[in-house]
Parts: C-alpha cells; structure tokens; sequence
C-alpha cells in the first residue's frame, strides 16, 4: 500500500457499512450487464466500452424510486437545481 500511495480503509475489518454503495454498484453491474450476455468474443476494447456505457447510464440515466421514479439527471432539473 506504501509504495503504491495508497491509502486503506479506516473503518475496522469486517465493516460493511464502509464498502455497502461500491457493492451494490457491483452487485448491479454483474446482475443486469455481466451475466445476462455472452462474452466468449468480446475483445477487451469493446469490454470497456459497454462497462463504461453502462456506468454513464446507471449514474446519469436509470430510474430511481427514491428520487420520485426520476433519473438522477431529471431529480435536480425537478428541484429547479439546473440551468
């Protein structure tokens, strides 16, 4: 971790509060992109491409119920937050 400039967690082992957002993020991402599809021929290029797609989507675009069924682009815009 030094040698890499790296900093570890401050929260005590086993904390899973600490990691719960990253987890789920990941947990969705396996859900709904990773095992839905076939990645036998998929080259590492057009790998990241669709992962980077779907992480644009999940931040900017998907419906959230606790946002009032708004993406999280149209919660702010709703609020008069945005230009």
């Amino acid at each position: 971790m030094r040698n890499a400039k790296l900093i570890r967690s401050i929260s005590r082992k086993g904390c899973s509060p600490d990691n719960a957002a990253c987890e789920g993020f990941f947990g969705w991402l396996k859900t709904e992109l990773f095992y839905p599809r076939d990645w036998q021929m998929t080259t590492i290029e057009q790998f990241t491409a669709v992962v980077h797609a779907y992480i644009h989507w999940y931040n900017e675009r998907r419906i959230k119920i606790s946002l009032g069924s708004l993406s999280p682009l149209e919660y702010p815009e709703s609020l008069g937050l945005t230009a």
